[in-house]
């Protein structure tokens, strides 16, 4: 197996919300799109946003497997910035576009500063520079060797 993530879909209880919060983040949507399911571009990857309860059917799971009302499902998504700033603003953003920061920006243990966010189904962001892992100039961190 090839070392990279290709999509990451996340389960949304209600699709044009989802659709609607990350556009306003300013994410951009796919060209094409598919009925049922919502595709943006980011970097050399794509999110997905697909109904919660059908996610779990396609995966073999039952639909009440969906647990919207969860509360930390173990998984965390990562947004890393440029500067130590640009956590504030875009954490100002997301709760602008509806979300709960449910950590506001500090120094962190590591040597870098974050904060999280979680978005209108529950996903956790973490939202951080991380002077050790740059961002180059397509935005990947550059992780040390």
């Amino acid at each position: 197996m090839e070392p990279r993530i290709s999509i990451v879909t996340l389960g949304v209880a209600d699709l044009q919300r989802s659709s609607a919060f990350y556009e306003a983040l300013g994410w951009q949507p796919a060209a094409k799109q598919f009925e049922g399911i919502r595709f943006f571009r980011c970097g050399c990857m794509a999110l997905a946003l697909y109904p919660g309860d059908k996610l779990a059917e396609d995966a073999g799971l039952p639909a009440t497997a969906y647990a919207p009302e969860q509360t930390f499902s173990g998984v965390t998504l990562a947004h890393n910035t440029r500067s130590r700033e640009a956590v504030d603003d875009v954490l100002a953003e997301a709760k602008s576009a509806g979300a709960e920061v449910v950590k506001p920006a500090a120094e962190a243990f590591w040597g870098g500063y974050s904060g999280y966010f979680r978005d209108l189904d529950g996903h956790l962001w973490e939202v951080a520079w991380n002077p050790h892992a740059p961002l180059d100039e397509n935005g990947t961190p550059q992780l040390p060797d």
